[in-house]
């Protein structure tokens, strides 16, 4: 229980009656009788604020939140027989941007008061709501006294998950564009038969179905599609390079809003989806289809974190080889390095003995505006200087990826679902799982 300002304004008011008496302006028995009833009065008042009982609060706030979107949070307030005035703050996750709060409250008797505020998290994983803080005035403002109300309660912070929604309402071929990536016209046809249609102008004579066009009497034509039942493996670095950021959100957030964007048209086309993230956080979701498992996958990854460590991907493919043996497209996204490059041939090596291993390497979006800058000084001359020598070396490691057959992507956050996306799609087409 604390004293509110206006108790230590009082205090001086007769601090300054005290001096009026000291000379001769007022009895000194008025001093003592005001410093009396002072006492009495604050004394009365902290006895009516302990007797006092908080509100009851209940929180409504959804069980899962994506991160970096506002959501509206509400607490009721259900208070008792009498009527009281309080500051209200809920105890939500440090960091967590917050609008309509703190608020002071005239709450009437025997009422239900809801208070609405909105936040919006800014990191995923499991996030705690510690409980509510109240600070109930007294009856004549001289104090306050603090209470901690309503449950502890846990909420699960996911990647954005609505540009999945938003994917869920178009087909894969408008989707896939939705995302950034380019279709390319496809040379052949598929290898699975899908249905038989009539003939249209443009089909060529080996899709033309001879008996089923003597039969029905017009022109049939079997219609195929891409081979389903395939299987994709996101290959994650959850390592030191993953901390960088390029906006809010570190390159690992990037990172895993684009693989569950690949992994949810993945699933679309019929194929089984997996993740493997290491580095750091290990993590393994063996490949899996249908609706239900980009519910998996983001249950599986929602709380991975990179960590401050160097990524081993040797041993990433060790562990890789072990799990997956089915012959399936890896995807591995990174942020690489030069002095990577020895460490991810060998594992790029081991892994193409029996999958197909596609390399995404995170480029900063920094880089690029350094080197789009104009120089005016010798200190913007150093830094191009040095920013294009890095790039330069960058490339040199990619070449080396190329030549031992691996497709390699150099993309920016902001490019990286397009190209996943586009390559996943275009190694479909050309049949090369």
């Amino acid at each position: 229980m604390r004293p509110t300002l206006l108790l230590p304004l009082l205090c001086i008011g007769w601090a300054l009656l005290g001096v009026a008496c000291s000379v001769g302006l007022l009895p000194a028995d008025t001093w003592w009788a005001m410093g009396a009833a002072l006492v009495l009065v604050s004394l009365v008042d902290a006895w009516r604020v302990r007797r006092l009982a908080a509100p009851d609060v209940a929180r409504d706030v959804p069980d899962a939140l994506p991160v970096g979107v506002q959501r509206t949070v509400t607490l009721a307030l259900d208070n008792g027989p009498r009527t009281l005035r309080v500051d209200v703050h809920d105890l939500h996750p440090e960091a967590w941007a917050i609008e309509g709060l703190p608020r002071t409250l005239q709450l009437a008797a025997e009422s239900t008061t809801r208070l609405h505020y909105a936040l919006r998290p800014t990191a995923r994983g499991d996030a705690v709501f510690a409980g509510v803080q109240l600070r109930v005035h007294s009856p004549w403002r001289l104090w306050r006294r603090s209470h901690s109300v309503a449950a502890r309660q846990t909420v699960r912070v996911f990647p954005n998950f609505a540009p999945l929604a938003k994917l869920a309402m178009l087909g894969s071929e408008q989707a896939s564009r939705t995302v950034g990536a380019h279709i390319r016209r496809r040379r052949g046809e598929g290898t699975d038969f899908h249905q038989m249609r009539d003939y249209r102008v443009g089909d060529s004579l080996r899709q033309i179905d001879w008996k089923a066009t003597a039969r029905m009497r017009r022109l049939i034509s079997r219609e195929y599609q891409d081979e389903r039942n395939q299987q994709l493996v996101m290959l994650i670095d959850t390592g030191r390079r993953m901390l960088a950021r390029d906006g809010a959100l570190t390159h690992f957030d990037h990172v895993l809003d684009a693989a569950l964007v690949v992994s949810y048209l993945a699933l679309r086309e019929g194929d089984a989806v997996g993740l493997l993230a290491s580095g750091g956080a290990q993590r393994w979701v063996a490949p899996q289809r249908g609706g239900g498992a980009i519910d998996v996958l983001l249950r599986a990854s929602y709380d991975l974190q990179p960590q401050p460590v160097a990524t081993d991907y040797l041993a990433a493919a060790t562990e890789l080889s072990l799990r997956q043996r089915r012959r399936s497209l890896v995807m591995l996204v990174t942020n690489l390095r030069d002095e990577d490059i020895d460490d991810l041939l060998a594992a790029v090596r081991m892994l193409q003995q029996r999958h197909h291993v596609v390399v995404a390497s995170l480029r900063e979006e920094a880089l690029d505006a350094v080197l789009e800058t104009d120089v005016h000084s010798l200190h913007d001359a150093l830094r191009a200087a040095a920013t294009a020598r890095y790039l330069q070396q960058r490339s040199a490691a990619h070449d080396l990826l190329r030549a031992q057959r691996v497709s390699v992507l150099d993309v920016t956050c902001a490019q990286l679902p397009g190209a996943l996306v586009e390559r996943y799609l275009a190694i479909k087409r050309e049949g090369l799982l």
